[in-house]
């Protein structure tokens, strides 16, 4: 009889004290998730600090006969190749319309095309060049990608070949020296210029620059020449201008149908 009796009384006692340790848990892992929490929020609330990224290496993905693809690490140093980049340049107002253009074209930064229009602007100048050919190049060879490499190993936002190209570089460069935007502006719009020059013509330059000088259509140029137009065209209608920066140019390549500006 005793024994049945402290059962019973029991039992409560044993219900309350299990509720207690059920709600003591609830406490525990709220707290806990209360505490990461307010870490994560005080850890990206300091200044400056970048959100975290992947630590996987970029993959360059390679066009290949038949449609294959085949991806390939691009092994990137810690930092690029220091190239200063154009201290306050100020862009014309045509470079500057020619800019806003290709940011809605291509769906790239505005701020990360300045330096590049920058350096075209002022490589054009030192070398004799229309600028926007050069950014007509650039948009036709890489699209504005300044990490991208063909399967042949061009290289960067003008896809200028490395071993054909080193007396343009700078001393000290390294591997990675066409990677840095601005430096493959500078070299490959050295390279553009020279084969101009020594072939004579604006046409038999660019063929020669895409490695496709025999191809009697002449299709690279002229995917170049419209693309210089469509900035061209673009840049005028957006600063009400009639006059086009580089008068003459286009003399000898007539287009054969006006291009259509998009964006």
């Amino acid at each position: 009889m005793t024994d049945h009796t402290f059962q019973h009384a029991a039992d409560p006692i044993a219900a309350r004290g299990a509720a207690v340790d059920t709600q003591m848990t609830i406490m525990v892992l709220a707290l806990t998730l209360l505490l990461v929490l307010v870490a994560t929020l005080v850890v990206y609330a300091v200044p400056n600090r970048p959100w975290p990224v992947s630590s996987a290496a970029p993959v360059r993905v390679d066009s290949a006969v038949g449609g294959q693809f085949t991806a390939q690490p691009i092994v990137l140093p810690a930092e690029l190749p220091a190239t200063p980049l154009p201290a306050e340049e100020a862009l014309t107002p045509h470079m500057q319309a020619a800019l806003d253009y290709t940011a809605r074209r291509y769906r790239v930064s505005a701020t990360a095309l300045q330096p590049v229009f920058a350096a075209a602007q002022i490589t054009a100048g030192e070398l004799g060049l229309d600028p926007l050919l050069i950014i007509a190049v650039i948009g036709i060879e890489s699209s504005f990608n300044p990490l991208s490499e063909s399967t042949q190993g061009a290289q960067g936002l003008m896809q200028v070949i490395p071993r054909f190209h080193r007396n343009k570089f700078p001393a000290g460069a390294d591997g990675m020296h066409l990677f840095d935007p601005v430096a493959n502006v500078r070299v490959g719009a050295r390279a553009l210029q020279e084969y101009i020059r020594d072939l004579g013509g604006l046409t038999d330059g660019l063929q020669q620059f895409a490695g496709s000088r025999d191809d009697v259509t002449q299709s690279y140029a002229e995917k170049v020449l419209a693309e210089r137009e469509r900035l061209e065209l673009a840049a005028r209608r957006q600063t009400g201008t009639t006059s086009s920066t580089s008068a003459g140019l286009y003399a000898a390549n007539p287009l054969r149908k006006p291009p259509r500006i998009e964006g």
